[in-house]
């Protein structure tokens, strides 16, 4: 099904390369290597069963909270800015 000016498949890679892209952005967030015992924000104390469950843990609760709200108000738009690729 041809959508626009794009070719037949175009509209599958699009979706494909930002599927793919959600992947990489999301292994890149993954947290590595040993777990901090106070937080790299406010030096609050970590729990260790938090530091225990998340390995390579660097936030507490409410510092990790306060991050992931920032990170999802900065993906609300489309970045690859094509017309054909926005969602009605």
């Amino acid at each position: 099904m041809a959508v626009g000016w794009s070719r037949d498949e175009g509209v599958q890679e699009q979706i494909d390369a930002t599927v793919e892209s959600a992947v990489q952005l999301a292994k890149s967030r993954l947290p590595d290597g040993e777990s901090l015992t106070h937080c790299e924000e406010c030096e609050d104390a970590i729990p260790e069963a938090r530091q225990k469950a998340i390995a390579g843990v660097r936030y507490c609760v409410r510092c990790q909270s306060e991050l992931e709200k920032k990170l999802k108000t900065a993906e609300l738009y489309n970045r690859r800015g094509s017309k054909d690729s926005q969602l009605k």
